[in-house]
């Protein structure tokens, strides 16, 4: 297979046991075109596996902790070639595949893992998220000979994303929290979660949080200044499996109990390893999705 890109370290290599079938698609290193249907590929990402995995194809290679439990089925006849962080070179080399997807936490091992086959960087992130699954998914559909089933996940993520939508609107302001045991951290428009207000029209409680991937360190005074209508909460704690306090019961105090979301009953624990470990993925999105249009559409 020849790999034609514009990072160097996905050069072409010539690899046996193809398809006889092209391909351009679009990565976040910019287009790439792939000359034949990769027959043994290992995935780094999560969100790439939710999304293969949604379309019907089964990787040789995946990380050792997959986080959503919904991808355990590809447990069975595939082979553990690292984790999310570090590839294993040795038992990637060991499993010879002819195409290797990283993304996100593993896109820093790109050009290591592309001395061991063709390697392409699907990572997702900013406030159009949803645009960018959509991306991911067509090409995969493109590489894998999968556009039908493409398509329709993309009309099935459209809809999700449209329900959402409308359950949002007209029903106040929102503020995103993370907590990872007993700390907690704001993210605002712009931000690694930023998307939920540029994809759904979710007015922010704050406008003035710092657009930051690791969100902005706030205390329980700074969410009852903010009074949110709504409270969407990642519990980092779950989602990672750390075992730390979670998140219900750090929120469960005097000062975030004076806020309108408390009140109400308008916080929403959000999906945590499709929010945090999977986003971008289809599965993942439409989890989310879903938690949202459910909690806001039953608000009055």
């Amino acid at each position: 297979m020849r790999v034609k890109s514009v990072v160097a370290a996905f050069a072409a290599i010539l690899v046996s046991g193809f398809a006889a079938q092209a391909a351009e698609i679009s990565t976040a290193k910019g287009p790439v075109t792939i000359d034949a249907t990769p027959a043994k590929i290992a995935v780094f990402d999560i969100a790439a596996l939710d999304t293969i995995d949604r379309l019907g194809i089964k990787p040789a290679g995946i990380p050792e902790k997959l986080y959503v439990s919904y991808l355990d089925d590809l447990k069975q006849g595939s082979e553990v070639v690292g984790d999310l962080f570090e590839p294993n070179l040795e038992a990637l080399s060991a499993l010879g595949p002819d195409l290797i997807i990283v993304g996100g936490r593993s896109s820093t091992k790109a050009e290591a893992t592309a001395q061991v086959a063709p390697t392409i960087d699907m990572t997702m992130d900013g406030d159009d998220l949803i645009v960018q699954a959509k991306e991911r998914l067509a090409s995969y559909g493109d590489l894998f000979d999968r556009k039908d089933e493409a398509q329709a996940a993309i009309k099935e993520l459209e809809a999700e994303v449209a329900a959402a939508r409308a359950a949002v609107q007209g029903k106040g302001k929102g503020l995103i929290i993370m907590t990872n045991g007993p700390k907690v951290s704001a993210y605002g428009a712009g931000s690694r979660f930023g998307w939920i207000h540029a994809a759904l029209g979710l007015p922010p409680a704050v406008e003035t949080i710092e657009a930051s991937g690791h969100g902005e360190a706030v205390s329980f005074e700074f969410i009852r200044e903010a009074n949110p209508d709504w409270l969407l909460v990642l519990d980092r704690a779950a989602a990672i499996g750390s075992g730390e306090q979670g998140a219900k019961a750090t929120l469960d105090n005097e000062l975030v109990a004076q806020t309108t979301a408390w009140k109400t009953g308008q916080v929403i624990y959000m999906p945590a390893p499709e929010f945090y470990i999977a986003a971008g993925g289809v599965q993942s999105m439409q989890s989310v999705m879903a938690t949202i249009t459910k909690a806001f559409s039953a608000a009055q």
